[in-house]
């Protein structure tokens, strides 16, 4: 074989395996339930549950905020979030989680909120809020 076909079947079997990292790492949206079952990091997305209260005491501790949301099936669970508590998450129409379950609740890295835009009535403004370092 040429030294130019061995360098051409090399840079396709790099290739290959590059698309296999891609598609194996890329996630789906998950529910909670699968989230415990895996106990990996998964993106979890709901709506967040506005019967029950947000917990969130910056005098007791500033890197602490709770909160329970619906996930896609419509099953709810507690979820804790190591950062402050995100602005106007309230307003928010969808949240996406970033995290895994620890036991019965959800702890949470990102919280990416979609709210409807006070510019454009059908249009969602996006924010994302990560935990902060010193609480990791």
């Amino acid at each position: 074989m040429k030294k130019s076909s061995i360098i051409l079947i090399v840079i396709i079997a790099i290739a290959i395996a590059m698309i296999l990292v891609i598609y194996t790492d890329s996630s789906t949206y998950s529910t909670f339930a699968q989230a415990k079952e895996k106990q990996t990091e998964l993106y979890v997305t709901g709506v967040l549950n506005k019967e029950k209260a947000l917990v969130y005491d910056p005098v007791k501790n500033a890197n602490h905020f709770s909160f329970f949301m619906f996930d896609n099936d419509g099953k709810e669970c507690e979820v804790v979030f190591l950062g402050s508590k995100p602005q106007d998450i309230e307003r928010s129409e969808k949240l996406v989680l970033t995290g895994k379950m620890e036991g019965d609740v959800f702890h949470a890295t990102k919280i990416l909120m979609k709210c409807p835009s006070k510019y454009n009535k059908d249009q969602l403004e996006v924010s994302e809020v990560t935990a902060t370092n010193a609480a990791l």
